[in-house]
């Protein structure tokens, strides 16, 4: 059964394209099908995956706004993964899709055509909320919310969740939360080792036991198309993704 993941959070600047990438280059190297969505109009996640958005003639735009079938538009990654891919001609699409049936549900729709394809669709969504992000949640079965373990972090994590509990009660009532990542950890930052507390005691299992540690391989990968894991396998950013990808499906397996 396939397992769409919004992987979401309204702050910028979390790891949120990063751990997009990573995750689905890990899923496919455990023989996962995946299909990486881009849904931010910057189109990081595409060109972190090897494709050029100055030169895409169909993406995730002309899909949402109907004038083109979701598998015309499907890539495939340098990393063995699918990508719906994106460009700044999504920014359009926030103003076009306002006067459209089902503006909501566009996306959601679209993907029912290709899910079944894939053991896994995720999501990578922009760093707001608009209906670029509500088409995303809606779409979803469940929420990744990568953050860092700041104070900020905290504040715009109550926000997020606002956010989940309307669009379920309004639009998607299967909405969840999958699981909250740590990104970017020091763990001789005082500061991080006290939000990470926390994290755990308000959220309990949610938070995932994996926690990505800043890594400077994490950071370059992308301005070479690539997810870490291609581009230094044996990094302790490409290990801890990979970690990441064998603890979803382990609690996959445990709720089965």
């Amino acid at each position: 059964m396939t397992k769409i993941l919004a992987i979401t959070n309204q702050k910028g600047g979390v790891g949120k394209t990063t751990t997009s990438v990573n995750l689905a280059a890990s899923l496919v190297t455990v023989k996962r099908r995946v299909l990486l969505v881009d849904l931010d109009p910057q189109g990081n996640a595409t060109m972190g995956s090897g494709i050029d958005k100055r030169t895409l003639v169909t993406s995730v735009y002309q899909v949402l706004l109907g004038s083109a079938e979701t598998d015309a538009a499907i890539v495939i990654s340098s990393g063995g993964y699918d990508v719906l891919p994106a460009n700044r001609e999504l920014a359009g699409a926030e103003v076009e899709l306002v006067d459209l049936e089902d503006r909501e549900a566009r996306l959601k729709n679209a993907l029912a055509k290709v899910a079944g394809n894939y053991d896994f669709v995720l999501i990578d969504c922009p760093p707001a909320l608009n209906l670029l992000t509500v088409n995303g949640l809606t779409a979803a079965d469940a929420v990744l919310i990568p953050m860092q373990c700041e104070y900020y972090a905290l504040e715009g994590l109550s926000d997020l969740v606002q956010t989940i509990k309307k669009i379920r009660a309004h639009l998607n009532p299967a909405l969840h939360i999958e699981g909250l990542l740590r990104t970017m950890y020091d763990p001789r930052n005082t500061l991080a080792q006290q939000v990470s507390a926390q994290l755990q005691q308000h959220f309990g299992e949610k938070v995932y036991r994996t926690v990505i540690p800043r890594n400077v391989r994490l950071a370059e990968a992308p301005s070479f198309g690539v997810a870490t894991l291609d581009f230094d396998k044996t990094s302790k950013g490409a290990q801890a993704y990979l970690a990441l990808a064998g603890e979803m499906l382990n609690r996959a397996g445990h709720r089965a």
